[in-house]
């Protein structure tokens, strides 16, 4: 029975991905902040943890918790992500979706390395937006104190995600393989933050969109099969080269510089 750990578990993509896991066999830790959905999806195949990911405290704390009950996990799946069309600062300074949906990913995929080097075939897939080459790591500004939408906040944490899994590779010295993989637009995710007129317009988009089975289906297939190289980036269907200009291993450092000196002093 291989352990996999969820983050963003209680909704959308990462909800069909657990459940599923669960249905084949799979011991499923879902994290995860909406208790009432989390409690829901629990029973004797599925744990589920509440925490607020935004907070490097709460995450770091699970990430205790997780090295500890559970000494070997298998694979970890990184969906934690949420829209915010107004800026927030969280508790520790932090713009929201880059604590969300970057930072949390980067504490669990380091946080996590004992427990998954002690699987036979690990593997971290990281649920984002590799592939898309609009915006970028705002250097002189990463909390968006000037400048901030939702869009600028959404790419710079997506592209952030791709300089993690390149920063992972390089610094980490782990045994799990980390997988980048870009679903592409997908009818998932959790709507009523946004404005009335953006939840009607992705709605009639979603008439184009991906079913949530089909865009999860690759996932299933990296855990199964995991790849052989360090590093793996998939846009939709498309194994992107290493070269792909997101993947830029300088900037890789330099992210991975400025997230130790972000986190270094928030407890």
């Amino acid at each position: 029975m291989a352990v996999v750990v969820v983050s963003g578990g209680t909704n959308g993509m990462g909800r069909a991905f657990a459940l599923e896991r669960a249905a084949r066999g799979d011991r499923v830790v879902v994290l995860g902040r909406n208790r009432e959905r989390g409690e829901a999806m629990a029973d004797a195949s599925v744990t589920f943890l509440p925490v607020d990911l935004s907070s490097v405290a709460e995450t770091r704390q699970v990430v205790e918790h997780l090295v500890t009950a559970y000494p070997v996990v298998d694979a970890l799946a990184l969906f934690a992500n949420a829209v915010a069309p107004r800026r927030v600062v969280t508790a520790d300074g932090l713009e929201r979706t880059f604590a969300l949906y970057y930072l949390s990913r980067h504490l669990l995929s380091f946080g996590l390395r004992p427990a998954l080097d002690r699987a036979a075939t690990p593997v971290i897939v990281n649920v984002a937006g590799v592939g898309v080459t609009k915006g970028g790591v705002r250097w002189s500004d990463p909390q968006l104190v000037s400048g901030y939408s939702a869009v600028t906040a959404q790419l710079q944490a997506g592209r952030a995600n791709d300089l993690l899994g390149v920063g992972f590779a390089r610094r980490s010295g782990s045994r799990a393989r980390y997988v980048l993989y870009h679903p592409g637009f997908t009818r998932s995710g959790d709507r009523s933050t946004l404005p009335l007129v953006v939840r009607g317009l992705l709605a009639a988009a979603s008439v184009m969109a991906r079913p949530v089975a089909e865009a999860v289906a690759p996932i299933h297939r990296f855990l199964d099969a995991p790849p052989t190289a360090p590093l793996t980036a998939v846009d939709r269907n498309r194994q992107l080269p290493l070269s792909f200009p997101t993947l830029d291993p300088r900037d890789a450092d330099r992210l991975m510089d400025l997230t130790e000196e972000l986190t270094a002093h928030r407890l």
